[in-house]
């Protein structure tokens, strides 16, 4: 085994799904990094493992502590395996700032493919999948969440996001504000789990099914926006906005930029206009 950083995909919910090869670098690797221990082990124990080398903690909260020696046992020759909760790593989860230093260092750096919420979602969600972006969990403030969501309403690609059970039903009807009630979405909840639900339906729909109420892990699918409902809206039923989100707080020159992003007009048009009104 020669000396590398390993990215491995672990199972997101069924331990079944744990390849061949990710079970062959637990019991090889120098050492293995790993979100949390505990469930490293637990998961180990399911898959009858033994991890053969160093087991330490690599989360969000030590990190950027632990990335240089990381680093510099790989440059020394060791081969490390890092693993997350679920999924691959670096994918909303620690791995990004060791890869980063990995590439930076000239240290080689692979992956163990498996298991992807994200592109399970997809394949399941009956969504247009030949093109899409991953936008991972929005901001959990209302007024930053709206204006990421604005930023977004003329996405033409297929978006996948997570989100936390007890937001869903907030952010779904954020999602039908911005983008509309009728925009096509999917709902997938404890994907390869006893209870796996995937729930279709336009983000209106979906957030009067959420507001009830939903548990477990859960990657939202939403549409991107129809090319033939691409027509800009006439610049001044835009100024009433931009005026109103001025007055609650909101930088001028910010909300023209947001809505012409989202409308396709021109920012300087918008501003000029608003700038008119007042």
């Amino acid at each position: 085994m020669t000396s590398a950083l390993v990215l491995a995909a672990t199972p997101i919910g069924d331990a079944r799904d744990a390849s061949p090869r990710l079970l062959e670098e637990l019991a090889s690797a120098d050492v293995v990094a790993a979100e949390d221990t505990r469930r490293l082990r637990r998961l180990t124990e399911r898959l009858g493992v033994t991890v053969g080398g160093e087991i330490v903690s690599y989360h969000e909260h030590n990190e950027a502590s632990r990335t240089p020696d990381l680093v510099q046992r790989i440059a020394a020759g060791a081969r490390v395996l890092l693993v997350t909760d679920a999924g691959m790593p670096s994918v909303s989860d620690p791995g990004y700032r060791l890869v980063a230093a990995c590439v930076a260092a000239d240290l080689p750096v692979t992956c163990v493919p498996g298991p992807s919420a994200v592109l399970m979602a997809l394949a399941v969600s009956g969504l247009p999948v030949d093109r899409f972006c991953f936008e991972g969990f929005l901001p959990r403030k209302a007024g930053d969440r709206a204006r990421s969501l604005s930023a977004l309403a003329a996405e033409p690609r297929t978006m996948v996001f997570f989100e936390a059970p007890h937001r869903l039903a907030a952010t779904l009807t954020a999602m039908a504000d911005a983008l509309g009630a009728d925009r096509p979405a999917a709902v997938c909840r404890e994907l390869t789990k006893t209870y796996e639900e995937v729930r279709r339906g336009g983000l209106g729909e979906l957030a009067g099914w959420a507001a009830e109420g939903v548990k477990g892990e859960i990657t939202v699918v939403v549409a991107g926006l129809d090319p033939a409902a691409l027509t800009a809206p006439d610049p001044e039923d835009v100024v009433p906005e931009i005026l109103a989100r001025a007055a609650a707080g909101e930088r001028l020159k910010d909300v023209c930029r947001d809505l012409a992003a989202s409308t396709g007009l021109s920012a300087k048009e918008l501003y000029d206009r608003a700038v008119a009104a007042r």
